[in-house]
This record gives C-alpha cells, structure tokens and sequence, in this order.
C-alpha cells in the first residue's frame, strides 16, 4: 500500500471565516472522492488543526499501489476537485508518498 499526504496554508490575510468555509469545501470535496477512484483504499482531510502546527490542512490518503496513486492524480474527478477547489484556496504545498511496510 501507498500513503500519499500532503499539507498546505491558506495564503495570509485569509479571513478566519474563509479560512473555516475553504477547509469544509476542501475536506468535503477531496473525501468525496473515495468510491469514485479506482485503488484508492481510504481518504482524509483535516482542518482543525492545534496552534502547535505549521500547516492548516492535511490530506491522508491510502492506495493500493503507486499506480493506483498515479491514476488517482490524473482522474477526471481528483482534477476537478483539485482545480476548482483546492488550489484556489491554497498555498504551499508539500507532499509525501512512502510505501507502507509489509508486516
């Protein structure tokens, strides 16, 4: 299995009550997805994050494969999502995808 995670930051000077509105489209839209993509096992987003964190959004995501990952970026429906949802919204992205151990 492949985790994919990603985090970004609003853009500052976001209002406190975008910033709530944009993190419930972004979760709700990105959580949409599961059942509609091929391979991918299991789809979270968090918004409520502690004052500790340096990120005000988490993706963690779950896929069968890299391929299944792979597809997953390109389907019509992630792409959608991600341009008319996320990427307004957001600024500096950082990904991390790691293969999970076999146990």
């Amino acid at each position: 299995m492949v985790k994919h995670v990603i985090i970004w930051n609003f853009p500052e000077g976001m209002s406190e009550t975008d910033r709530i509105l944009n993190g419930q489209k972004i979760k709700a839209g990105l959580e949409s997805l599961k059942g509609q993509i091929d391979g991918l096992l299991d789809i979270h987003v968090y918004n409520e994050m502690l004052p500790t964190a340096t990120g005000d959004l988490m993706l963690d995501s779950t896929f069968e494969d890299a391929a299944s990952l792979n597809a997953y970026s390109v389907h019509p429906a992630h792409v959608r999502v991600a341009t008319e949802i996320v990427r307004p919204a957001t600024c500096n992205r950082r990904c991390v995808d790691f293969e999970l151990p076999n146990n």
